[in-house]
């Protein structure tokens, strides 16, 4: 049996550190998503170097990101460059439709987790829910 190399250290540390420091809308979505949603196991915090993704589901491969108005756009684009090209679905969402929309976020990663087509089609990034950005 072979086992996985040990996280940097740093990593480690930093994912422990933003478990206990999470935003109000980090709070809610992992209130919502603990309650087994389509009975998926999704971990909070879950570190990938060089990155921590907010939410991981190792069954569905699919990261959730959470971002608040100190994100920038083409620093959030490498990142999800980087999770793709591992094989990752990357979904983000502003933290301010996590606590005014709970349900609409909710409804778009259970049809994503599920393969549904959504309809309508998501906004655009920027205009309220992020859409999902498409592989390079």
């Amino acid at each position: 049996m072979t086992s996985k190399p040990p996280l940097p250290t740093t990593t480690l540390e930093h994912a422990r550190d933003l478990r206990t420091g999470m935003t109000d809308a980090g709070r809610l979505l992992r209130y919502h998503l603990r309650s087994g949603l389509l009975g998926l196991k999704f971990r909070r915090q879950h570190p990938l170097p060089p990155y921590v993704m907010d939410f991981y589901c190792d069954a569905r491969a699919m990261v959730i990101e959470l971002d608040g108005s100190q994100h920038t756009l083409a620093v959030d684009a490498v990142r999800t460059r980087y999770l793709q090209s591992r094989g990752m679905r990357v979904l983000r969402f502003w933290n301010n439709d996590v606590l005014k929309r709970p349900d609409a976020v909710l409804a778009h990663i259970v049809a994503v987790a599920g393969g549904l087509t959504l309809t309508p089609t998501p906004l655009p990034v920027g205009e309220g829910l992020q859409a999902e950005e498409p592989s390079s």
